[in-house]
């Protein structure tokens, strides 16, 4: 039985009463107090999330642009210093190797934030990749804590800590600076669809950075937030989740993410592929939904056409706290996409309202 890999907030987890649970092989907290609480904090107010188990990696050298232009589908020739962009890299079938982060801290330096559940797989594969490539893939994880603020008062919050002027720092940008003496990469980026921050600092002080940022932010009704609003909060936004809406089997076509794979830069790992993709259209298309019933629709659930045949399969589901009903996402057939589509709970039959996310309005950064 493998042990269990821990983040450095691990102790702090415990000590404020952090329910933990195995999370891809990580002890994590999925909540401290309630779900829904948490939940409707960071829509309301703030919540403090520790990521510490997410990916780093630097890629630096000569030819690192370069690289990374073979590697992922979107076009890192439009970063620059302090510049972040969200993207996939996919395998020669198209297929999702994992979404990511490039950060360009400057000429042939970037480093990459990845998904916890897939670091040695990215590292290795972003390894193989590079060969022939002069630059260098280098596993940073070991070395970054990481906590994410998120909610209307974060910025608020975290500007009582660090002399940066958070406000001057734009949506998927990054500043680095001292957040209460911790030294850190300061992200405007999360995975609530909220306002806040991610800050990447060294392993060794994230705890007491964590614990600066709870002092902060009580007063002004901070909760500590585990994996379970986590995925609440992202399904709300209609964030992907690696293992759900993109897998080694759905490629970003399907997944909605055209908007990242941009083939005008040249050819990279996929691009023949996925262009046909484009073209023909998808086969199996993901679809976001909501219910009306508060039953939550689980994944794995068949989605059923008007016939009563299967046409797709549900992936992620939950019930939405805001709206209080239950939502979700589902691979299914493009072709059914245009009738009824449902599932059959306990014997009782749930129509989906199909649309377009977030299911909650959000405030834009």
């Amino acid at each position: 039985m493998s042990v269990l890999q821990t983040t450095p907030l691990n102790a702090f987890h415990r000590q404020h009463g952090g329910r933990m649970v195995d999370f891809a092989g990580w002890d994590m907290p999925v909540q401290y107090k309630s779900i829904l609480d948490e939940h409707k904090a960071v829509r309301q107010r703030c919540g403090l999330f520790d990521v510490s188990h997410m990916g780093e990696a630097d890629v630096k050298g000569p030819d690192a642009l370069r690289f990374l232009q073979h590697l992922v589908t979107n076009d890192c020739s439009k970063l620059f210093p302090g510049r972040i962009l969200y993207t996939v890299m996919c395998y020669p079938h198209g297929g999702v190797v994992d979404d990511l982060l490039v950060y360009m801290r400057g000429e042939n330096d970037y480093f990459l934030c990845i998904n916890a559940g897939n670091i040695a797989k990215d590292i290795a594969w972003m390894q193989e990749q590079v060969k022939g490539f002069n630059c260098t893939v280098t596993d940073r994880s070991p070395d970054y804590g990481q906590i994410a603020v998120q909610g209307p008062r974060a910025i608020e919050i975290v500007q009582t800590l660090t002399q940066s002027a958070l406000s001057e720092i734009k949506y998927y940008h990054f500043a680095e600076g001292q957040v209460a003496g911790v030294p850190c990469l300061i992200s405007r980026t999360g995975y609530t669809g909220e306002d806040g921050v991610e800050l990447y600092c060294p392993a060794g002080d994230t705890a007491r950075l964590a614990e600066a940022v709870l002092a902060a932010g009580v007063p002004l009704g901070l909760e500590l937030t585990g994996l379970g609003a986590r995925d609440s909060l992202r399904l709300e936004a209609g964030f992907p989740l690696y293992g759900h809406e993109i897998t080694e089997h759905i490629n970003p076509i399907a997944a909605g993410l055209g908007w990242v794979v941009k083939f005008e830069k040249g050819p990279f790992l996929g691009s023949e592929i996925l262009k046909t993709e484009k073209a023909n259209g998808p086969a199996r298309k993901i679809v976001f939904f909501k219910t009306g019933d508060r039953r939550i629709v689980r994944a794995g659930t068949p989605v059923l056409g008007p016939s009563g045949l299967e046409v797709g399969v549900v992936v992620s589901g939950t019930l939405s706290p805001i709206i209080n009903e239950a939502i979700g996402s589902a691979l299914v057939d493009s072709a059914a996409v245009k009738d009824e589509l449902s599932v059959d709970i306990r014997g009782t039959k749930i129509i989906f309202q199909l649309l377009k996310p977030p299911f909650v309005p959000l405030k834009k950064n």
